[in-house]
């Protein structure tokens, strides 16, 4: 299993480990619900440099990036984020990324740990004329830097002005180590997310600048537990869960990102032939007011017959309440339906709502 540069500083804190994705991450250091309400009302600091980050360089890297992703990165300019995903031909979901513009010919892409060699191995597979491709994960660190708080900590600490509008990004220094920050994340929160390179040194001179910044914020160190649950609150897919081959961008709520009138791109024709067809299953929201934990995996019933399954769930320390995400046939699937979630033979009382579970 793998380490991230700031294992040894988890240790310290006695955070709880997992395997996970191939490396050894904290899952949690006091506990989820402290540190999910953390982020939600101050700020919190995830280490999260098990991410994937892979450059692509050369002069065809736009034609590239077009290719082989299904939203628009034409669009794009210097300093960008966009949200994007990737199909196989058949238009089953091989990940969901950022694409980052770092100039005309050259991009980052992030994406998830647990897919990042399948990645690289099927962007290889598929590579054009004039195009270079280049893993650079095990020299990044990134930490994400997330809540309403964030700006203030960070902008204590940073050489820039932090005025980065969402999905836009810059270059800067904090305690020396130059790293690009971009104003993004997976909470649903303002937020932050620095990537620089370095050894355990360097990573811990970031990690100790963004703490001692945050002190009077009683800034917390944050888990992959809370990371899930902040997510979830917000609707957002998590790979292997919501979304995967199996899956496709129409189906799980992505068509914002799914550009299909843009030129040919890997999956377009079979995501063309699944809007015409009609979609047979879509990812919905799902509430309880029960005391019930959903699972992935739980079964949806509706009108006396199973509809569908659980992909994703949790009891929502804000709303105190059951949401989850799953996929159920397209004619139960609309908001407002009651449906029943299955446990151990007893049917659930659930309705589907909509996203945001909650509004900030």
């Amino acid at each position: 299993m793998k380490k991230t540069k700031l294992y040894s500083l988890h240790e310290k804190l006695n955070a709880k480990i997992v395997d996970f994705a191939g490396f050894k991450m904290p899952i949690h250091y006091s506990s989820i619900i402290k540190e999910h309400k953390a982020v939600r009302t101050s700020v919190g600091v995830f280490d999260v440099s098990h991410m994937g980050e892979i450059f692509v360089r050369g002069k065809n890297a736009l034609d590239f990036i077009q290719l082989i992703t299904v939203n628009d990165a034409s669009l794009l300019t210097d300093g960008r984020v966009q949200y994007s995903a990737m199909c196989y031909d058949d238009g089953g979901i091989v990940d969901d990324l950022l694409v980052y513009r770092l100039s005309e010919n050259e991009f980052m892409l992030v994406v998830n740990a647990s897919n990042k060699d399948k990645d690289f191995e099927w962007m290889n597979k598929n590579k054009i004329d004039d195009v270079e491709l280049i893993d650079e994960s095990d020299e990044y660190s990134l930490l994400a830097v997330q809540g309403p708080k964030s700006k203030s900590v960070i902008e204590k600490i940073c050489d820039n002005s932090l005025d980065i509008e969402y999905y836009h990004f810059t270059s800067t220094k904090i305690a020396g180590i130059e790293l690009l920050i971009s104003r993004t994340g997976y909470t649903g929160e303002l937020g932050y997310e620095l990537y620089f390179k370095g050894n355990e040194s360097d990573a811990r001179k970031v990690w100790n600048a963004v703490f001692e910044a945050g002190k009077e914020f009683e800034i917390q160190p944050v888990g992959l537990g809370a990371r899930d649950s902040l997510r979830l609150e917000m609707g957002f897919c998590l790979y292997g869960n919501d979304i995967d081959q199996t899956t496709n961008t129409l189906e799980a709520g992505l068509g914002w990102i799914t550009k299909l009138k843009k030129p040919s791109f890997l999956g377009k024709e079979a995501l063309l032939k699944i809007k015409e067809n009609g979609l047979r299953k879509k990812l919905v929201p799902i509430i309880s007011s029960e005391k019930i934990f959903p699972r992935n995996g739980y079964e949806i019933a509706a009108d006396g017959k199973i509809v569908g399954r659980l992909t994703s769930g949790t009891v929502s320390p804000i709303l105190d309440k059951a949401i989850a995400l799953g996929y159920i046939e397209i004619k139960f699937a609309n908001e407002g339906n009651q449906i029943s979630i299955l446990i151990r033979g007893k049917e659930i009382p659930a309705f589907i709502t909509k996203l945001p579970f909650i509004k900030n």
